[in-house]
């Protein structure tokens, strides 16, 4: 039986004795280097902004919960413009979602501001 044959199905259907159990032991494993974490965080002040920043520069994505912070207070608009800065040193994106999230992600992950499941 030929090769395209055995793709296309034709011929005699393969028994058992011809597939092979694979141990996943058997293969590396990709470096935690390339993994990307997503980390969820609570920013209750400034102090809180430093561990969302060293996780972005990690490669990592960051969902910050921002319900602690008055939104009148000046303290929301310096962390936002604090993770902005970082979102751009790092070609990531940054995006507000309703009043109580921050989402801020590392380079090469892009935030899509359209819904899915909407028209």
């Amino acid at each position: 039986m030929g090769f395209m044959n055995k793709i296309l199905g034709e011929g005699p259907s393969g028994s058992t004795e011809d597939y092979v159990e694979l141990d996943l032991d058997d293969f590396e494993a990709a470096p935690d280097e390339t993994r990307v974490s997503v980390h969820i965080a609570e920013i209750g002040g400034q102090q809180d902004v430093i561990a969302i920043k060293d996780a972005v520069y990690d490669g990592d994505i960051v969902i910050a919960d921002i319900t602690r912070l008055r939104t009148e207070d000046t303290t929301v608009e310096r962390i936002t413009d604090e993770l902005q800065q970082v979102a751009r040193e790092v070609n990531g994106d940054i995006v507000q979602k309703g009043d109580d999230q921050l989402i801020v992600t590392p380079t090469g992950v892009n935030i899509s501001r359209k819904k899915l499941g909407r028209n």
